[in-house]
């Protein structure tokens, strides 16, 4: 009896299990899924958790990875709208943002079918794109001049418009040039275009230090006229203003001209004698001639 019970538990056990099996399906949370009826997709599940769903051939799930899936494109020539070859390369982020209309549009829902014609989208945007802009806004000695993040943006905008047109349930999450390089025949060109800016930004900055250098000068020179004309201006007064003192004793001493030599003399002597010193001089010489005739030993009264 214990022996048949067992052997009713167990297969009520298994018959639970192919009822799960059957009946109940399980959606990750890095996944999305798609259920059909009879081939036609009726919902879509992005939420991770258990749900319920009719055994086949009623209902069938079709689950995506739902994490970002990113690629890079081969590396491609493109004309500029300059007329030049550009080769560039550039990487890709995408996701799955609608997975019901993404199911039937690439065969069952074909990650690698999504991703060729993403490439394809890509390929075209990116001539179309590249051939409106300049090779300076790709290759330039001047950072500034440098496009970029507004060509990135262009190019993406272009496959997602695309990708929103045709209903692809794709979302691009990013994009950005991964290489860019010159082709063989016109690298010498560009090369010498950079080395023509270069020599241009030496001449510039040649000519503005020049020029800072001469104004410099002139200020100095000018300061300098300033000063020597204030000196002489100086000089000038103050000569003048010596001679009209001298002009003012002079008809005192035209009226007794040895007492003015006399005087003169003196005051050559208490020039000399100003500091403390030791002289030796020749008594003949003015004005040391005042001591021709003064006794070495005078009487003392």
């Amino acid at each position: 009896m214990k022996r048949n019970l067992l052997t009713v538990i167990i297969g009520a056990v298994l018959i639970v299990i192919f009822a799960l099996l059957l009946f109940v399906f399980q959606v990750r949370q890095s996944e999305v899924a798609v259920v059909t009826t009879f081939g036609k997709p009726v919902r879509d599940l992005t939420e991770p958790g258990a749900y319920f769903k009719w055994p086949w051939p009623v209902q069938k799930v079709y689950k995506f990875d739902q994490r970002v899936q990113n690629f890079e494109d081969k590396f491609s020539e493109n004309l500029t709208a300059d007329n030049n070859n550009l080769l560039t390369s550039v990487y890709v982020g995408w996701k799955i943002s609608d997975a019901q209309s993404f199911f039937p549009k690439f065969a069952g829902g074909s990650v690698p079918a999504a991703q060729r014609m993403l490439e394809s989208m890509l390929r075209s945007a990116k001539s179309a794109v590249i051939g409106k802009h300049k090779l300076s806004e790709f290759v330039n000695v001047n950072p500034q001049d440098l496009q970029f993040d507004a060509i990135e943006g262009e190019i993406e905008q272009a496959v997602q418009a695309q990708l929103s047109t045709n209903n692809c349930g794709i979302e691009l999450k990013f994009l950005g040039f991964k290489k860019i390089g010159l082709p063989e025949s016109i690298t010498q060109a560009v090369f010498a275009r950079m080395t023509s800016d270069r020599q241009r930004l030496i001449n510039q900055f040649t000519y503005e230090g020049e020029a800072e250098a001469q104004k410099i000068k002139s200020a100095a020179d000018r300061q300098a006229s300033e000063v020597v004309n204030n000196a002489v201006a100086d000089a000038t007064r103050i000569r003048g203003e010596g001679e009209a003192e001298a002009a003012k004793v002079l008809p005192v001493f035209q009226q007794n001209p040895e007492l003015a030599n006399f005087l003169l003399r003196i005051d050559a002597l208490q020039q000399a004698l100003n500091q403390r010193s030791t002289l030796i001089f020749d008594e003949r010489t003015p004005p040391f001639d005042l001591f021709t005739g003064i006794p070495a030993n005078p009487p003392i009264h």
